[in-house]
């Protein structure tokens, strides 16, 4: 199929090219606009009690959680003075006026309760609910903010805006900024890499080419997903970092062993099909476990997570279709001028000599020694991932400087509790108003107010504090009640996204109520996605193993090498974890690095990293399995096949690893914390298979294994006789007789 398709390519070529790139600028055209339709949340499992209660919340009592803060600040006096007070009341009354808003309240309007103002007197609290999906919330505080701070040095207060809202608002805008930059930073690096790698600038502007496609083009594919469903604007992060690598790393090994096939005499054309029919199929399978690691990402409900897949699954369709498609065309345009412009050239090596095959001489020699060491290195880095906490993004994700992350360190510090994160309990169902309502109602805020962590309880019948009423009702206490039900409000006086957040939570639905009632808040979101993740988690590590188990066999025609490369995979990626572990929830290195640990990490990046890191692990496990098992068909020779199988993908692996981490280096400079993280251990993760899993322990383990390496039962080899994949078409890798085989002098040798 791959000869036919390669052959029509080639006939076809121009007509391809045109096709490619009409269809390049109207994505760019259509798709460029994609960032105004793309959301800021999508951490919460849309099915779980959490949600449910804050949706009846919204539509029922047309009320829910202060998603908008405004920080007051006395510039003379304290809060407490008539001016200000004056000035208080006059802010809160023109904030409840404006469109979108819900519902405002303020310490001058609920007669000066202490929570709601610093412990110093000096600050105060307005607090705010804008309605609607995140699209309106967004719009509505983009206009809200700059008309409410007040900085200048005029009237008898200052006021900042933060909030759940503003927060989300800044970090959307810092993701856009930050993407930016790290394109800037890696467009250039990267070229000047592939021109170090290929010797010649046309081959090295070819892999920019593809990875500029895939880029432009899931943009294309999100902006038309997000008129179906919510799509996340990190998942924009990945697009970059994914098209890019993917594109690079693709196109590596199509450019090399189209110049290979050149050099070994063959015509233009004969030398794109050998490619496609070599170099493709190899691409074609290796973004098979790609798609399919991300794909499992699909099983989660928080859109956050879907919205990786959706991006990495068409990132990857359309950096293999240009693969194979769209850069085969290009090559049969350029044809031997792809040499053109050659900087420098590499002597071409025998087989047996390079440091790939001296590595892994070395380890196949002194296999249990070298694959000892290895292991515990791995096992030290992976220790810290055994205490392990997670939590979710707050406003410490964005960098200092940012004015809504500076309000929220304000209330953090000099207010005693957490207003703005307040637990909402729901009873729709409680009945209409009566006095014996009211009555189980009070007795329930009571119960409530005496649980650790809870500094204040407000209902329909008043206040509450330490198991006892400290205010009765007032004007604001008729939003706790309609003719159905009620519902009460638990202000923590601990960190909301944090262990004590969430025992508060469990604290708070395991207290006997005398009505059916559901949690809603943000620690009681914390606790639900944890919940939701940790139930899939399982499902979604099983998809991932038995399909990439599927692949590798049907490559292999073993169960012993797939096993070795999941269990493998699994070890580098714990190493990983634990790196992470010890960075950004410890805080070890997060001066250098530039950011604040909170002592979690954010619950979904570890399900990410897994996906993601474990499909590009198989991607160049498959490169190399590939080769080791050509030579083994040929020779029947376990060590000599690992060791050529490891020379001659080892330099175009190499590099396309070390392409792929600058990437990923490149979006660590990020000031949101958490893509950071993503960078940061994304590069871990690509440094380590490509050196210590791939350049050690692969040839170290199938020293060890020997001939029981490509063991199978009987049942399952008739199964791959007759399923089973070969990579490369009949004869496509015959050496002419007298002609020694040769590495090539580019990257990787014959990397098929």
């Amino acid at each position: 199929m791959l000869g036919r398709l390669a052959r029509f390519t080639v006939k076809r070529r121009r007509m391809v090219l045109l096709a490619s790139l009409v269809a390049l600028v109207a994505a760019g055209a259509f798709g460029g606009s994609v960032f105004s339709n793309l959301k800021n949340g999508g951490f919460t499992d849309p099915g779980s009690e959490s949600e449910r209660a804050k949706a009846i919340l919204e539509r029922t009592f047309h009320a829910g959680e202060p998603n908008l803060v405004l920080l007051v600040t006395a510039r003379q006096g304290s809060v407490d003075d008539p001016a200000v007070a004056q000035a208080g009341v006059a802010l809160t009354r023109r904030l409840a006026g404006e469109r979108g808003i819900d519902q405002a309240f303020s310490y001058w309007t609920l007669g000066s309760p202490q929570p709601l103002r610093s412990k110093d007197g000096l600050e105060a609290m307005v607090l705010a609910r804008i309605g609607g999906d995140d699209e309106t919330v967004r719009n509505r505080v983009e206009e809200l903010s700059p008309r409410y701070t007040r900085t200048d040095g005029t009237g008898p207060i200052t006021v900042q805006v933060g909030g759940q809202a503003e927060v989300f608002r800044q970090v959307g805008s810092q993701v856009e900024q930050d993407l930016r930059k790290a394109e800037t930073i890696t467009f250039p690096v990267v070229l000047l890499l592939l021109v170090l790698v290929f010797g010649s600038l046309i081959a090295a502007g070819m892999p920019l080419a593809v990875g500029a496609f895939a880029v432009v083009g899931t943009f294309l594919a999100l902006n038309l997903l997000t008129r179906l469903t919510n799509v996340s604007i990190f998942s924009i992060n990945l697009t970059t970092a994914l098209g890019i690598g993917l594109g690079i790393d693709y196109s590596l090994f199509i450019v090399s062993r189209f110049r290979e096939e050149l050099r070994g005499g063959l015509g233009v054309s004969d030398a794109v099909v050998r490619t496609v029919q070599t170099a493709g199929r190899t691409v074609l399978f290796s973004a098979l476990t790609v798609a399919i690691s991300l794909a499992a990402l699909m099983i989660f409900p928080l859109y956050f997570l879907r919205s990786f897949a959706y991006a990495g699954i068409a990132v990857v369709a359309l950096a293999t279709a240009a693969a194979i498609v769209s850069l085969p065309a290009l090559l049969a345009v350029v044809g031997t001028r792809i040499d053109r412009f050659v900087l420098f050239r590499r002597r071409a090596k025998e087989v047996g000599e390079g440091f790939w095959h001296r590595l892994a001489t070395s380890v196949m020699g002194r296999p249990i020694p070298y694959a000892v060491a290895v292991i515990a290195v791995l096992l030290i880095l992976g220790a810290p991932f055994l205490g392990v906490k997670f939590g979710q993004p707050d406003d410490r994700v964005l960098p200092a400087s940012a004015s809504s992350r500076q309000v929220q360190d304000q209330i953090r510090t000099n207010f005693p509790s957490q207003e703005a994160a307040a637990l909402e309990v729901v009873a729709p169902t409680a009945g209409p108003p009566s006095a014996t309502r009211d009555s189980a109602v009070q007795a329930y805020a009571i119960r409530l107010s005496s649980l650790p962590g809870a500094a204040r309880v407000d209902a329909l019948t008043g206040s509450y504090i330490a198991g006892r009423q400290v205010a009765g009702p007032n004007p604001a206490s008729v939003r706790f009640s309609n003719p159905s039900g009620t519902w009460l409000s638990v202000v923590p006086s601990v960190e909301p996204q944090s262990p004590a957040g969430e025992r508060l939570v469990k604290a708070v639905r395991a207290t006997p109520a005398p009505f059916a009632v559901l949690v809603t808040g943000p620690s009681a979101q914390l606790v639900d996605s944890k919940a939701s993740i940790g139930g899939r988690l399982p499902l979604a590590a099983l998809i991932i193993a038995l399909t990439t188990f599927v692949i590798l066999f049907l490559m292999t025609g073993s169960v012993v090498v797939p096993l070795k490369a999941i269990v493998l995979n699994v070890l580098s990626l714990s190493a990983t974890f634990g790196a992470m572990v010890w960075i950004f929830q410890e805080g070890h290195l997060a001066s250098s690095l530039g950011f604040t640990p909170t002592g979690t990490i954010d619950s979904t990046s570890p399900v990410l990293m897994f996906c993601i890191a474990f499909g590009l692990s198989m991607d160049y496990e498959v490169f190399l399995l590939s080769r080791i098992k050509e030579e083994y068909d040929r020779t029947g020779e376990n060590t000599r096949s690992v060791a050529v199988g490891l020379e001659r993908t080892g330099r175009i692996v190499t590099a396309a690893a070390a392409l792929l981490s600058v990437v990923f280096i490149a979006f660590a400079t990020s000031s949101i914390t958490f893509i950071k993280m993503f960078g940061i251990g994304m590069a871990l993760a690509v440094i380590m298979d490509a050196t210590l899993i791939r350049g050690v322990l692969v040839p170290a383990f199938m020293r060890l294994a020997g001939r029981a390496n490509w063991w199978a039962p009987g049942w399952l080899r008739r199964i791959h006789e007759r399923v089973g994949i070969s990579e490369v078409e009949h004869g496509a890798l015959v050496i002419p007789e007298g002609q020694p085989a040769l590495v090539p002098e580019t990257v990787g040798g014959s990397d098929r």
